[in-house]
């Protein structure tokens, strides 16, 4: 897009004004998010055995997010999309940081501090990631998505945060990066046999590939293979995991009556493992409740992405949706031994700071989205 044209077009609609716009916001998801959250705390509380340590800082990150959210849910997405590839470029740049001066913790190198804040950046990079796909994809022809060459940038812009997150090493979100950059890919209208092709090529270096795993990355995959051959190591975790889960029966044991949790059975059960203690103490019904909460969220992503008129939102909404679906996804099937264990949060209701704050960055760029839905964009590129 010319400055020029975006510019007049901007202009143009300047005199929507934020009174109109804080109208226009789907209030609706606002309140589906605070329930999500509301059901964090709840389980934060229990795992915490009150308000501190985890469900107090969980409702204020929430609330800060909350604020966040709406900010740039206000901001038109044609300066958004303006000012993606900066956003991108700065996730790289602080990816590189945290391997020259992150903080090391439980044998990884992911964190930094930003004043009090201990920052993930490999949480914030599948945003920027989405951000980044959107803005060279956006005004891309059918005929042009069918040229190799124009997918090899973007399939490069996937594979540098991958590289660099597997350096830290985050195998779990490295892959969980690559995934939310091949639905973005497949939004755009890249052909399947092309992803067809990759997959067949993963298939096939899989096997080199795990001769060059982490000793503990090995022995997560042999666990989930066969978690009894080791009950009180690598299997501990997810052995304890499913007794919780069948111990909580159809309606749990009641709100802070986990034996499994308070106990402290139950490994990083304010984290990865949140979702067993709320199974524990709720049952299944409990469970689907919070499932089917998390369920309408994804739905609302993808549906705002249909909703859209213009590529840069739909792609940006559909790789938002992706990236939370995933999420949602690697948690649940790891906590419930359908696929090795690794650490990965639940979104919104898992005690974490970066996770929460890049979880509410994403959903301001969803509101941002639906509220300018039907803003024009210029012409597609030939």
């Amino acid at each position: 897009m010319s400055g020029a044209y975006e510019r007049r077009l901007l202009t143009r609609d300047r005199g929507t004004g934020v009174l109109q716009k804080l109208w226009q916001i789907p209030w609706s998801f606002v309140l589906l998010l605070c329930a999500v959250a509301a059901v964090g705390y709840v389980a934060l509380y229990s795992a915490g055995g009150g308000a501190e340590p985890y469900a107090t800082k969980h409702a204020l990150r929430f609330g800060f997010g909350l604020v966040l959210m709406v900010s740039i849910g206000l901001v038109d997405i044609r300066v958004i999309a303006r000012f993606a590839w900066v956003g991108y470029a700065g996730g790289i740049a602080l990816l590189v940081l945290v391997l020259l001066h992150g903080n090391v913790g439980k044998g990884a190198q992911r964190w930094i501090d930003i004043g009090p804040l201990q920052l993930q950046p490999s949480e914030l990079m599948k945003i920027m990631l989405v951000l980044g796909l959107a803005a060279w994809f956006q005004r891309a022809s059918w005929e042009r998505m069918g040229n190799i060459l124009f997918l090899v940038p973007p399939a490069l812009m996937v594979l540098l945060p991958v590289g660099l997150i597997l350096k830290q090493p985050n195998l779990g979100t490295a892959l969980i990066t690559g995934m939310v950059g091949a639905g973005v890919f497949f939004a755009a209208g890249v052909r399947w046999w092309k992803f067809a092709i990759i997959a067949a090529g993963v298939a096939v270096a899989a096997p080199i590939a795990y001769d060059h795993l982490h000793d503990y990355q090995r022995a997560r995959i042999t666990t989930f293979l066969d978690p009894e051959s080791d009950p009180l190591g690598a299997g501990y975790n997810i052995i304890q995991s499913k007794i919780a889960l069948g111990s909580g029966g159809l309606w749990g044991k009641g709100f802070l009556q986990g034996t499994q949790g308070h106990l402290n059975f139950l490994p990083e059960k304010q984290t990865d493992f949140i979702f067993t203690m709320i199974a524990e103490e709720f049952g299944l019904v409990g469970a689907l409740s919070v499932l089917g909460l998390l369920a309408l969220v994804v739905v609302f992503c993808f549906a705002v992405a249909l909703r859209c008129r213009h590529q840069f939102g739909r792609l940006l909404a559909a790789g938002l949706g992706t990236n939370f679906f995933l999420y949602v996804f690697v948690n649940v099937a790891m906590v419930t031994g359908s696929i090795p264990v690794g650490g990965v949060p639940l979104p919104l209701i898992s005690h974490g700071g970066s996770a929460m704050l890049t979880t509410m960055l994403g959903f301001g760029l969803l509101l941002s989205v639906f509220v300018h839905r039907d803003a024009e964009f210029g012409p597609a590129r030939d």
